[in-house]
């Protein structure tokens, strides 16, 4: 039985930050992920704006090759952000993310690997080529996209902490500890 819900806390929904918005999402998840509930049993778009934000700060940290780096550069995770740019409408993201997509495809697989392998803050021609700058140039902002896809989601709960406590335990079976 998959949790058909995205819990957001009432804290967050009246932020004026949106990361606000979508760090209470990754809390959820991150709970749930404790307390060893499986990926597939998670809400599909709870998750899809979690790894949006893995790519989004990624990005800002080391730029695309960060995200090629720490993610491992994984099939899955790929698609999974992309499906995720388009649901959210982040066009020019989408658009930028399959451009260095089709540049990392072009590339060996033995220079990705030794890229992987290797350590990311030293010298690396192959890292240089992965970034680009134009992420920072868009006028898109894609915490702001992936919080109001949260906030306007119509599985979306927006609950005090206490009830979002309540609503995970009833869907585990036992008491959370809270800390």
């Amino acid at each position: 039985m998959e949790f058909g819900k995205i819990i957001i806390s009432e804290t967050a929904a009246k932020s004026e930050n949106p990361q606000d918005v979508v760090n209470s999402n990754i809390s959820v998840i991150n709970l749930m992920r404790e307390e060893k509930i499986d990926d597939d049993l998670i809400h599909e778009d709870a998750l899809m704006s979690y790894y949006l934000d893995f790519y989004t700060s990624k990005y800002t940290e080391g730029n695309f090759s960060k995200f090629v780096y720490d993610s491992g550069w994984n099939k899955e995770l790929n698609e999974l952000i992309e499906e995720g740019l388009a649901l959210i409408g982040a066009e020019k993201h989408l658009a930028l993310f399959q451009e260095q997509s089709r540049k990392l495809r072009l590339q060996s697989n033995i220079k990705l690997g030794k890229f992987l392998q290797g350590k990311f803050d030293v010298p690396n021609p192959f890292r240089d080529l992965l970034n680009n700058n134009d992420y920072f140039e868009l006028d898109e902002n894609l915490v702001e996209l992936n919080a109001s896809f949260l906030k306007s989601h119509p599985d979306t709960e927006v609950l005090s902490v206490e009830e979002m406590f309540s609503a995970l335990e009833e869907f585990v079976g036992h008491e959370i500890k809270r800390d």
